[in-house]
């Protein structure tokens, strides 16, 4: 955000004065035209049908015997532009903080920026009150920030990202969903969001099972996301040619962790292999 000094080269007062603890707040208050929300919205049929768009998310919890829990969240790599692949390789799963992340599906660029102001709310937060916000109140800080993008979702630049995280005080990971115009909705087991999410969701139900392991929910992710990109045209599938991979994150008590590429070229593999022998064999993939 860009700032002027007086002419003694001091901040401006507003700078200096305690105040809220929301980011968005002081940001709506001083310097509103930063906000995403308050942006001049596009005529209809114009920008909005050349913004690359983002899909697909998916999300679970998993619990499993020795007492680890949380939450996994995936997406996969490919934006389209109308019938276009505008990137291959655009990232989707952000990590909020030390303990939650978020998923985008939507309008990419309004998304990203939107991601990136929420980060800084619950660092902000943080560093105002000198403790981490809920989980529960950051899926209200979020939902806050979803109300205020409205009238551009109107003109067809909309965000609807899936948010989830580790509860430190109920010890377990926990998934939020969102719409349009900021309504909030604690998702149970498992959701996905984005073009591919139908299809995504049937395999998440097949899938998912009391229990997971951190592990195996990674792979339940992975293999959802491997069927939206069979039957939905704009989400992209696992890319063995060029080593892309979806964007796969877990949060526990141990905090925000990304898996790696080389951990997901093996969950993969797996999936193509299983999948391959089945045709082989007769069966249905």
């Amino acid at each position: 955000m860009t700032t002027s000094t007086d002419g003694g080269g001091r901040l401006p007062d507003a700078f200096l004065r305690p105040g809220s603890s929301s980011f968005v707040e002081f940001l709506g208050e001083h310097a509103p035209d930063l906000l995403p929300g308050r942006r001049t919205a596009p005529a209809p049929g114009t920008t909005s049908d050349l913004a690359p768009h983002a899909t697909t998310i998916v999300a679970l919890t998993f619990g499993d015997d020795d007492g680890g829990r949380g939450v996994v969240l995936a997406g996969d790599r490919r934006a389209t532009m109308g019938n276009l692949i505008a990137s291959r390789e655009i990232e989707k799963v952000f990590a909020a903080d030390d303990y939650s992340a978020v998923g985008i599906a939507g309008s990419a660029g309004i998304a990203v920026e939107l991601v990136r102001l929420f980060q800084l709310e619950l660092e902000h937060y943080e560093k105002i009150e000198g403790s981490l916000l809920s989980l529960d109140g950051k899926a209200n800080r979020l939902a806050t920030m979803i109300r205020g993008n409205l009238p551009m979702a109107l003109q067809g630049l909309a965000v609807v990202p899936l948010f989830g995280g580790y509860d430190l005080d109920r010890a377990t990971g926990r998934i939020f969903s969102y719409d349009v115009t900021g309504g909030r909705y604690e998702e149970h087991e498992h959701h996905s969001v984005g073009s591919g999410s139908v299809f995504a969701r049937g395999a998440l139900k097949k899938l998912w099972r009391p229990g997971l392991h951190a592990d195996g929910a990674v792979a339940v992710a992975v293999e959802a996301l491997y069927d939206a990109a069979d039957d939905d045209s704009a989400t992209g599938g696992p890319d063995t040619v060029r080593r892309i991979w979806p964007v796969v994150a877990t949060v526990t008590s141990d905090g925000y962790r990304r898996v790696a590429d080389a951990d997901l070229a093996e969950v993969v593999s797996r999936i193509v292999d299983e999948r391959s022998a089945g045709h082989a064999g007769g069966g249905r993939a």
